[in-house]
């Protein structure tokens, strides 16, 4: 859970800095977020769940450098991201 909470908080602070114009920060809050998914997509305890994160992985991607074709929204990555936030932190 915290792997994607970490995940989330990168895509976060890319999306802060993309509503301020930063795009050095977008660029290397985004550079974060893909390493972490890609070490989390590589990671075996997540199979069950791959095909959820690789999607997400793509909503990002679309969203902060794509057309926003699926019509992304700050708030709706917020939302997926959130669980793993609180489940994270429950969990310390």
């Amino acid at each position: 859970m915290e792997q994607l909470a970490n995940i989330g908080s990168e895509v976060g602070r890319a999306a802060r800095a993309r509503s301020t114009g930063n795009e050095q920060r977008v660029d290397a809050a985004l550079d974060r977020a893909l390493e972490l998914f890609d070490l989390t997509i590589a990671d075996e305890r997540w199979r069950e769940r791959l095909r959820e994160i690789t999607r997400a992985r793509e909503l990002v991607c679309d969203y902060l450098i794509g057309d926003n074709a699926y019509g992304s929204s700050r708030e709706s990555l917020d939302a997926w991201f959130l669980p793993f936030a609180m489940a994270a932190r429950r969990d310390r």
